[in-house]
């Protein structure tokens, strides 16, 4: 991978251009795949959980850039603050800066809605350092970062909702540097398929790291080889990485369909497009992770979209679905500015 990295940017990046406008990179992202493909091209992924651009956009954390605080000026805080503090107090000081305390939280809940019946393993998962995150939480000897517990509770939200579901073929859009893929990998689920679309690079950098972790090709569809017109899920392996727009050729029935985050960085016709696609496979199970508020608009030197997605409105775009679940606690997020981070669990009609 490592010779063909600039190679396959460029190839992936230039056939991106000659797509529909449903497919191009929404004004949130517009920018950021120049300098994510730059970073990835010269540097591989063994730091890309630490490279700044990354940070902001794809690979989430508890503590900075995710909690809103950059680091000069935590470091500024607490010089000023500490002198003023006893042990206690900037111990707690520095727990809140690091992000520990939310990550103790979203982990009590994992293991307490998987406490009865882990039917997948998953409370086995430990993530891979592969990228050398800037931050990993161990907790009973295990890491996790805030992309896999986020991913765990809303699987765990899932089987609350849904006890005896098995899903066999898993379609993810925007599925950031492969997490579930990884927790997929680390279950004890057999025979499943898991297929991720994204925008290049963010794919070429999910599959690099997936193959770190499993060096098995037999586990894996080549995405130079998907020429064809039509991609027939049924003969795919384990693990297929390809670019956003092959969902136009993708043919076959899927058991469950998730998104985390990315729809609510797109415009509106391009998760309604998206939507259509994925009701064409039938996925039984819904699972998506969401602001009900929407992303904020986007004004000059602010990251944003230009119309948000508000929750009705991915109730609305699965006709075919109907809504089982809203979480927002205990599987969710409540922002500290008010936003609402919703789970949606939608089940075929």
């Amino acid at each position: 991978m490592m010779d063909n990295r600039p190679r396959l940017i460029s190839k992936y990046t230039e056939e991106l251009k000659r797509q529909d406008r449903v497919y191009q990179p929404s004004v949130f992202w517009e920018n950021a795949l120049d300098a994510i493909g730059r970073s990835y091209a010269s540097n591989g992924i063994a730091n890309f959980r630490r490279d700044k651009v990354n940070l902001n956009f794809f690979v989430p954390t508890y503590g900075t850039p995710g909690n809103g605080f950059e680091e000069n000026t935590i470091k500024q805080i607490q010089s000023d603050l500490k002198p003023l503090l006893n042990f206690k107090q900037k111990q707690a000081l520095d727990l809140i800066f690091e992000g520990s305390l939310q990550a103790l939280s979203d982990y009590r809940t994992f293991i307490t809605g998987n406490s009865v019946n882990d039917i997948f393993n998953n409370l086995d998962f430990t993530e891979s350092d592969i990228g050398n995150p800037i931050e990993h939480f161990t907790y009973h000897g295990k890491k996790y970062s805030r992309s896999s517990l986020n991913y765990l509770l809303g699987l765990t939200c899932l089987k609350k909702i849904a006890p005896d579901f098995n899903p066999k073929v898993v379609l993810e859009i925007g599925g950031g540097f492969g997490t579930l893929g990884e927790i997929l990998l680390k279950s004890n689920l057999q025979n499943f398929k898991y297929i991720d679309l994204d925008l290049p690079p963010l794919f070429l950098i999910a599959e690099e790291y997936l193959k770190n972790i499993n060096q098995n090709e037999e586990y894996f569809f080549s995405h130079e080889d998907a020429i064809q017109e039509k991609i027939n899920i049924q003969n795919l392996p384990k693990f297929s990485f390809l670019p956003n727009w092959k969902i136009e050729g993708l043919f076959g029935n899927i058991d469950l369909f998730v998104n985390f985050i990315s729809f609510q960085e797109m415009e509106p016709e391009i998760v309604k497009n998206y939507v259509k696609k994925i009701e064409k496979l039938q996925p039984k199970y819904v699972l998506l992770r969401n602001l009900k508020e929407g992303k904020q608009i986007h004004k000059e030197g602010q990251l944003g979209v230009e119309t948000p997605i508000l929750s009705e409105d991915y109730i609305k775009f699965f006709e075919s679905y109907v809504l089982l679940e809203r979480n927002i606690i205990p599987f969710g997020y409540i922002t500290p500015d008010n936003f609402h981070s919703e789970l949606l669990i939608l089940k075929k009609k």
